[in-house]
């Protein structure tokens, strides 16, 4: 039954620049008031958890939605429906080269790939292929060229051990005119089909050729940003300084990355038609085609951006297993130890049950794992890079003697962050921390975003 309220502004004489974010202050008088509190012991001995309540900074200029069912008409679609107008432009033939893969659909379930080899005034010339290939079944880090059985066409890989095998070869694109980027993406920073859209940003700009991103939702909405925003080197999971969850369309990371990266591409979106920022993939009335073998529905995507954090360590995040990013654990854990740490962690939209599986491939193959199965009860009220920090955090505090969190820092991308992590700090104070970074990105995200 306490309040506090806080009348401040962000003009400091000796502090930051006039406008700069005041969140840090506002969280420096909560942690003190809520030491001042001193809270007491309950019958069990336990220390009750100390919540502040009534202000969430990340979700300050977002809102929440009234559940809806949208009609939602994806950039291909719309691109059809203008018997595709801008790719062809004024040139009698266009060549085209299209970045894809399984998620390239139109909503009467035709592949993208189909749809421009048979458009009028384009000639389809070559096909490439991101990460899982352009099947989307393949779980190997090394993917190579192939051919397409239907059209015939080659299908470039850009998905392998380097950094080069992983960009378009030049000879690849110096007979076309543009490429076409049509790919579902999950909404994570992290996640590869994004920094594959960069790199083809990059290398269309080196050759003169036209983009076209043919846009998709962000699958976990486009209203909530979350995470610390990455200052590490660039890397294949970190192409652009942006949180984990940054609530972003491939449209909308192309405009931006084309332009704060002065990569100044010949870039043209085709928007989608009907998307709210507040629409969930649930909400489009669009089929889910599973993004790659380990994203297979929307309740994974939701924890994904959180639970994929701690994945580069040597745990299991149920990869192999029918629940991937739902479930977490490894031989060395206790089930019900952890579940019951997590849920006394009181941790917004999300409850945790003891479990053991047992994974098919990736960490821990064929051994029995224990740990817990992660149940969103919210997915509004769910800060799913915090619960990353969480995961991280117990599991160090818990299994030190068997955890190597080293190379975390790859995915959480914050230097901070990871070193607060490895310190032990509480996570509630290592998300306070990302606030101003994020209140920052909003600012610059703000100028690329398409839709309301």
């Amino acid at each position: 039954k306490t309040y506090v309220i806080l009348l401040t502004n962000s003009v400091h004489p000796n502090g930051p620049l006039p406008g700069a974010p005041t969140v840090a202050l506002r969280t420096k008088v909560m942690t003190a008031v809520t030491a001042a509190l001193k809270f007491d012991v309950d019958g069990d001995g336990m220390k009750k958890l100390a919540t502040i309540t009534g202000y969430n900074e990340a979700a300050a200029g977002s809102h929440r939605p009234v559940s809806r069912n949208g009609k939602v008409l994806n950039g291909i679609d719309v691109l059809e429906a203008s018997n595709f107008e801008q790719l062809r432009g004024k040139r009698e033939l266009t060549r085209v080269g299209l970045l894809t893969n399984h998620t390239g659909l139109d909503l009467d379930g035709r592949r993208t790939i189909d749809v421009i080899a048979t458009a009028p005034g384009i000639k389809l010339a070559a096909l490439f292929s991101p990460e899982h290939g352009v099947g989307g079944e393949l779980d190997t880090t090394d993917v190579h060229n192939s051919t397409d059985s239907v059209t015939g066409l080659p299908i470039y890989s850009v998905y392998g051990n380097t950094d080069a095998a992983r960009r378009p070869k030049p000879d690849a694109l110096k007979n076309l005119d543009a490429i076409v980027i049509d790919i579902q993406d999950v909404g994570a920073r992290f996640y590869t089909y994004e920094s594959s859209m960069g790199y083809f940003l990059e290398a269309a700009a080196n050759a003169g050729v036209e983009v076209f991103v043919l846009d998709r939702p962000n699958p976990i909405s486009g209203v909530i940003v979350q995470g610390p925003v990455s200052d590490i080197k660039p890397s294949f999971v970190n192409y652009h300084p942006v949180p984990p969850r940054h609530g972003m369309t491939m449209g909308e990371l192309a405009k931006m990355y084309n332009a704060e990266r002065k990569i100044d591409a010949k870039l043209t979106v085709i928007p989608m038609q009907g998307w709210m920022r507040g629409d969930w993939f649930d909400a489009t009335n669009q089929v889910w085609v599973n993004l790659s073998p380990n994203m297979r529905s929307l309740n994974e995507a939701t924890l994904y951006t959180g639970v994929a954090m701690i994945e580069g360590t040597k745990i299991s995040v149920g990869r192999g297993t029918d629940t991937p990013f739902e479930v977490v654990g490894a031989p060395w854990m206790k089930s019900r130890e952890f579940a019951d740490y997590m849920n006394a962690r009181q941790i917004s939209g999300v409850r945790f049950v003891p479990v053991t599986f047992t994974p098919k491939s990736s960490n821990y193959a064929d051994q029995l794992c224990y740990g817990v199965n992660i149940i969103v009860t919210d997915r509004y009220a769910l800060d799913a890079p915090e619960l990353g920090v969480e995961l991280a955090s117990a599991i160090i505090k818990l299994y030190s003697k068997d955890y190597k969190p080293d190379r975390m820092i790859e995915l959480v991308g914050n230097a901070e962050t990871f070193k607060a992590i490895l310190a032990g700090s509480d996570p509630r104070r290592i998300a306070d921390d990302w606030r101003d970074g994020l209140e920052h990105f909003q600012q610059v995200r703000s100028k690329y975003l398409i839709y309301k």
